[in-house]
C-alpha cells in the first residue's frame, strides 16, 4: 500500500507540473549519470552507405570519466543547470542543489530523486532549513533529532510545508524518475557514438548538446502512467 501511494504521489506531481509551473513551482527530476568515459576511438567510424551499415571502431583509448548531475524540468522537458565535473559526492550535490535554487530564490521547488544517501544528506538538510527558515533544533547526526538518521532526514526533507522540498522514488523504480528518459537520449544521439580526446572535450560535448536539446528538442514527456495497477 505504502509503495502504490509514493507512486502515484510521484505521478500526481508529474500531471500537475504544468499548472504548478504557472505559479512559480518548479517540479524537477534530479539524477546523476557518473561514469562517463571519454573514449577516443582509434579509427574513425564510418558513416553508413546504401546497402552498408555505419561502422564504429571498436578500440579506444581511455581519457577518463566524468559525472554529470541533470535537472529535468518536467513543465518544460528542458535539462536545466547541468553540473559535470570528476565527482558526485555529498558536497557535490549539496551544491548543485544550491545553483539550481539560486537561479529563483523566492520561487516553490520540488525535487524528484531516487533514494542515495547523498539525496538525504545532513548538510542538505541544515541548508534546507536554513533556506526555509525552520528554527526547530536539528539536532545531532548518529544521535538525535531530524538530523538523527536517513529516516528522520527523509520525513524532513519531504515536508510538504518546505519551500524546498523533496519526493524520493521507491527503491527500485528508476524508471519513474524522467531524467532517466533524458538520460537515455543523451546516450543514444551522442556518447553512444562519441569520439572524445579528453573528458574537458566530453564535458564540452555534452553542455553543447544540451544547449541543443533544450532549442530544438525539449518538451514535456507525455507521462500517461497514473501510478494505480492496470484493471485486468
Amino acid at each position: 500500500m505504502q509503495f502504490r501511494e509514493e507512486v502515484y504521489g510521484i505521478c500526481k506531481i508529474y500531471h500537475q507540473a504544468e499548472d504548478l509551473h504557472a505559479q512559480g513551482i518548479h517540479v524537477i527530476s534530479v539524477d546523476e549519470k557518473t561514469g562517463i568515459q571519454a573514449l577516443e576511438r582509434i579509427h574513425p567510424t564510418h558513416p553508413a552507405k546504401p546497402g552498408q551499415v555505419e561502422r564504429v571502431e571498436f578500440e579506444y583509448e581511455r581519457h577518463g570519466t566524468q559525472a554529470l548531475i541533470a535537472n529535468f524540468e518536467v513543465a518544460t522537458g528542458k535539462v536545466i543547470f547541468p553540473t559535470i565535473q570528476e565527482t558526485r559526492t555529498e558536497a557535490d550535490f549539496l551544491a548543485h542543489i544550491q545553483q539550481t535554487v539560486k537561479s529563483k530564490p523566492q520561487d516553490t521547488w520540488i525535487f524528484v530523486a531516487d533514494q542515495l544517501n547523498t539525496h538525504k544528506s545532513a548538510s542538505l538538510v541544515k541548508w534546507i532549513a536554513q533556506e526555509c527558515s525552520v528554527t526547530e533544533d536539528l539536532g545531532e547526526k548518529g544521535k538525535a533529532g531530524i538530523l538523527h538518521n536517513m529516516a528522520s532526514r527523509t520525513e524532513f526533507l519531504q515536508a510538504q510545508s518546505h519551500r524546498i522540498r523533496f519526493i524520493y522514488t521507491p527503491k527500485h523504480c528508476s524508471w519513474l524518475n524522467q531524467v532517466e528518459i533524458w538520460f537515455s537520449i543523451l546516450s543514444r544521439r551522442l556518447l553512444k557514438r562519441g569520439h572524445f580526446e579528453s573528458t574537458e572535450q566530453l564535458k564540452t560535448r555534452i553542455l553543447k548538446f544540451i544547449t541543443f536539446f533544450n532549442n530544438t528538442l525539449a518538451k514535456p514527456f507525455r507521462w500517461t502512467y497514473i501510478g494505480k495497477p492496470l484493471v485486468v
